[in-house]
């Protein structure tokens, strides 16, 4: 599989914010998002992960193929950090195995009988990363997914994305910092930002969730 994106524009609050976007992403591939703040990462990351509509322009990725991490880490608090695994594990339909492999590969054995609600800042982000590994989709997109790591989280998580392009995955992230991936190619979107930014009418997104 391969995601292909064409001619793509997207838009934040019904304003056309990127437009032109196009880009293809081929197994063993990461391409790395810059930009300014406001720019419109997130809001083409949550474009092509189905959460909003284009407002032009072509996404062309098989369906289910697609894993997708935002700011928020989407713990259930009261749930220990395998009950938060295994929830996962059964939405994607993958199993135990996949919770042992992700609890052991995201340094959280250790934890493995804690609420989220008692884990710190660092150790809920790398649960919520965590869930990349249960969810057997090859395609991941990551909106700055290092947030509340330290230099040694961050360091074993440019290593799980390496593990997973080595093994046929891709990844889109959209990142400040320095991952270390230095296979990644790198695209810059403020060349494609809305020359005219026009209203879009029904184009409600996450500005008013």
């Amino acid at each position: 599989m391969e995601l292909e994106i064409r001619n793509l524009a997207v838009a934040r609050g019904g304003i056309t914010v990127l437009e032109g976007i196009g880009l293809r992403l081929l197994p063993g591939q990461a391409l790395i998002l810059r930009g300014p703040n406001g720019v419109g990462k997130t809001t083409l990351l949550r474009t092509l992960a189905g959460l909003q509509p284009p407002v032009a322009g072509e996404i062309a990725v098989p369906p289910e193929s697609l894993a997708y991490a935002s700011h928020a880490d989407g713990l259930k608090a009261t749930l220990t950090v395998t009950e938060n695994l295994a929830f996962w594990a059964a939405v994607f339909g993958t199993g135990a195995a996949a919770v042992e492999a992700a609890l052991k590969r995201m340094n959280l054995t250790d934890l493995a009988r804690r609420p989220a609600a008692n884990l710190s800042a660092g150790q809920k982000r790398r649960l919520g990363l965590a869930r990349l590994l249960v969810s057997g989709r090859p395609l991941w997109v990551l909106d700055e997914p290092t947030v509340s790591l330290d230099a040694a989280s961050v360091a074993l998580f440019a290593g799980v994305v390496r593990d997973h392009l080595a093994a046929g995955g891709m990844a889109l992230i959209a990142t400040h910092i320095d991952l270390g991936l230095d296979e990644a190619a790198v695209l810059d979107l403020a060349p494609f930002k809305a020359r005219k930014r026009a209203f879009v009418a029904g184009g409600f997104d996450e500005a008013f969730a």
